[in-house]
């Protein structure tokens, strides 16, 4: 079965007139909305991005909006963001706070955010309970066992769920292909690929290349 991200990224070529119109977790763009504090890092490869005149950058963090910042870390149990819209599963803290009303909450406030700014595309921080879209945590990451799985978070899931094509930080070939349709100058980097596609993700999910 193909990934869902081996669908090839369509979009429209914007101009300053009419940007393309991009939803992102905020901590990308910088915003120090992170469970700690913190920006969660840097991200090198969306600069360019964040600072075209042809894309129109939507933030939002959904994490912050329901549980505020600095939060304690939450992850799900029993299943993905799928299933935690459905009641099949839980976003629970390591202190054992039940946070999935408020995951949900925040997931309807995120569709509602990329419905009235009329979104084309959502770029999201992987692997969190909110906005992973490909490889989230299986139950608690801090355990010595932490478990991996193919999955998106609750907020990604209603994005999609919504008919909106989500990708995340770490797909460097979507990214390359973005960053070329609002810079016809840019030379695509040819090995970049999508997170999907790294050997670690084949290896860990049983995988192999087609």
């Amino acid at each position: 079965m193909s990934h869902l991200k081996d669908i090839p990224l369509q979009l429209r070529t914007p101009s300053k007139e009419e940007p393309l119109r991009v939803l992102i977790s905020a901590c990308l763009g910088g915003q120090k909305c992170g469970y700690d504090g913190t920006s969660n890092g840097e991200y090198p490869q969306m600069y360019p991005l964040l600072a075209s005149p042809l894309i129109k950058i939507v933030p939002f963090c959904p994490e912050e909006f329901s549980f505020g910042s600095p939060r304690e870390m939450c992850d799900i149990y029993g299943g993905n963001g799928m299933d935690v819209l459905e009641g099949k599963a839980k976003v629970l803290t390591p202190s054992g706070q039940d946070w999935s009303q408020g995951m949900i909450d925040a997931a309807e406030k995120m569709l509602q955010i990329a419905q009235e700014n009329q979104v084309e595309l959502a770029i999201m921080m992987d692997i969190s309970a909110a906005c992973g879209s490909t490889v989230i945590y299986d139950g608690n990451r801090f355990s010595d066992n932490k478990v991996y799985q193919i999955g998106t978070g609750v907020c990604a899931a209603k994005l999609i769920l919504g008919g909106i094509r989500v990708i995340s930080q770490r797909d460097f070939k979507s990214l390359e292909k973005l960053r070329k349709l609002i810079d016809p100058d840019h030379v695509i980097n040819e090995n970049a690929i999508d997170h999907h596609q790294t050997e670690w993700y084949l290896q860990y999910f049983n995988k192999t290349h087609n």
